[in-house]
């Protein structure tokens, strides 16, 4: 899989916890917790782990043997680690071992495009042991197309915060701009993200896992689903 690491990444880490997702989390989570505190596991293995809060919600209620996270973010791995896991800065095809359930929180898949799918899904395939599962979200059509898009404004007293967002032809366009107080003046950083809208259809075909549950995830209140809950599973051989 192509190396993703880009100081957008570490931009979106200096940012998060003005964009809501936190207060949002919450209900995301629910539906991973509500599989897996119904099977038996011994590692599990968080992809895009972020701050890691998902994985110390999990270990917190699971009391997992063995929980480790990966994320390309360097910022984002010392903020894991802070929270007492073990984390590394690597992605998914690098990684050493295999592992019980490995989780993509969040709609880490929706910056891969599809090039980078088929390899990402190709390595979590190689990672996840017989019988093992593996967990994730992405936004849907309806996501992008009536949540995404549009013009966001959000500061607090240290930083000002715009993103301007499109999405066309099954691809989301954003730009982040961050104005930074650093004592009488502000020190700005921009940089463009891009996400990727993939069907359901399209992860089971690339994945070679079985697909063994699908839901519906509303976030934000609205009439239509603006995320989608998966779970496949490797056959045993």
């Amino acid at each position: 899989m192509a190396d993703s690491r880009s100081p957008a990444l570490d931009l979106y880490a200096k940012v998060e916890d003005l964009l809501g997702v936190k207060e949002a989390a919450p209900t995301l989570y629910a539906h991973y917790f509500l599989f897996l505190q119904t099977h038996s596991f011994e590692t599990l293995l968080d992809v895009g782990c972020g701050s890691g809060d998902f994985l110390r919600q999990m270990q917190g209620a699971l009391e997992i043997p063995s929980a480790k996270g990966i994320d390309l973010s360097p910022l984002m791995v010392a903020k894991t680690r802070e929270q007492g896991f073990e984390a590394q800065c690597m992605g998914v095809c690098e990684v050493e071992g295999s592992f019980d359930v490995i989780t993509a929180v969040f709609d880490m898949l929706n910056y891969l495009d599809a090039t980078q799918l088929k390899d990402f899904l190709a390595c979590i395939n190689t990672h996840l042991n017989a019988g093992g599962y593996f967990l994730c979200d992405t936004n849907t059509l309806y996501g992008f197309e009536n949540v995404a898009v549009g013009a966001f404004i959000v500061d607090d007293e240290a930083r000002f915060l715009t993103i301007d967002s499109d999405f066309e032809a099954g691809e989301y366009f954003s730009t982040f701009t961050l104005f930074e107080k650093e004592d009488a003046c502000f020190r700005k950083s921009q940089e463009n993200i891009k996400q990727y809208y993939h069907s359901p259809e399209v992860l089971a075909k690339l994945s070679g896992l079985e697909l063994v549950a699908q839901e519906e995830v509303r976030l934000y209140g609205f009439e239509e689903a603006d995320k989608t809950f998966f779970v496949f599973r490797k056959m045993q051989d």
